[in-house]
């Protein structure tokens, strides 16, 4: 038998809390890993149950060699749940060490695969949009799109509106209403289902709604330096057309996932890899430049490492302290 530590996804939080920017270092680090090629990626396993909603359950294996851990995460993406007020996102991931083999945690990651998501987003900004942004727009204002609100904001204190769009008034509300006292430097626009009027003059975009529409036109997008790409196929493909630059978190991943935008473009021949510009790990290695003085338009668009799961998990494990429980298996 083996001793392993289970920790929740309320102790996630709980271990987290203040520590959001450590976690974009974290995060960082596994792209630095990966540069340097110090990591064993297998080809990540998607079961789609419903090529419509993208209905899926992922399974995300990765090991990071110097930080001596294997691991995998198991998450489930059923965008429907949240029709029937339920989490969009569950999982857990499973952590050994590559010593003996041993297993020695589960970590939810339903919460952390929320913050992941949006934190490898605002890590690529710090490279890839310009400085003192004034002003982001959302299509989508789920809980994707308010973790998204919060590291944005955080990153970019200089933010000061934030202008919020989805299909019905009360998500809008509900956004506005979790951060209107928290940020009351920030004036909130609700913008309902307009989302034309979320886009134009926003210094960034974001679209955060997993959705199978291309809801987001290129033609809106007039002071937007810097769009995130969220969930699944969003925008048209003027937008990533238009863009100075197409930047991945790993874009051999991103090119055979099939449900998002650029991969469609790609399946179809109007993108091909000499189209996109870099991963986000080159970018951070410096091994190319993120933005320069020329671009005005940068589009990024990311699909969900293991290896950034695993790092993290591996960080909430060890700073984890008397949080958790032990059980033996």
């Amino acid at each position: 038998m083996v001793k392993v530590k289970i920790i929740s996804d309320d102790e996630v939080k709980t271990i987290m809390n203040g520590k959001w920017l450590d976690g974009l270092e974290i995060i960082k680090k596994s792209f630095e890993y990966r540069q340097n090629d110090k990591i064993i990626l297998p080809e990540k396993s998607s079961q789609i149950f419903d090529e419509d909603t993208q209905n899926r359950i992922n399974c995300m294996p990765s090991t990071l060699l110097e930080e001596n851990v294997c691991g995998v995460k198991w998450v489930s993406v059923f965008p429907t749940n949240s029709k029937i007020n339920l989490q969009t996102v569950n999982g857990i991931t499973v952590i050994s060490e590559i010593e003996t083999g041993n297993p020695y945690a589960i970590i939810s990651s339903s919460w952390l695969t929320k913050y992941r998501t949006a934190g490898v987003a605002a890590l690529a900004s710090k490279y890839l949009a310009k400085k003192n942004n004034r002003i982001i727009g959302f299509i989508g204002a789920g809980q994707e799109a308010r973790m998204h609100f919060e590291l944005f904001k955080l990153t970019h204190p200089t933010i000061k509106v934030c202008k919020v769009s989805s299909k019905t008034h009360k998500s809008c509300l509900n956004f506005i209403n979790e951060f209107k006292d928290k940020y009351k430097d920030v004036e909130f626009v609700t913008c309902d289902d307009n989302f034309e009027k979320a886009i134009r003059g926003s210094d960034i975009i974001i679209t955060a709604i997993s959705g199978q529409q291309d809801v987001l036109k290129a033609k809106w997008i007039d002071k937007a330096n810097f769009y995130v790409h969220v969930g699944g196929y969003e925008d048209e493909f003027d937008v990533a057309l238009k863009s100075d630059k197409i930047i991945c978190d790993e874009w051999n991943a991103v090119k055979h996932r099939g449900s998002q935008t650029i991969s469609k473009m790609y399946k179809a021949g109007i993108l091909k890899d000499e189209n996109i510009y870099a991963d986000l790990s080159e970018i951070i290695s410096g091994k190319k430049l993120g933005r320069t003085d020329k671009d005005r338009f940068i589009y990024f668009n990311s699909v969900g490492m293991a290896y950034e799961d695993i790092m993290l998990a591996k960080y909430i494990y060890d700073i984890s302290e008397n949080l958790g429980k032990y059980v033996e298996i």
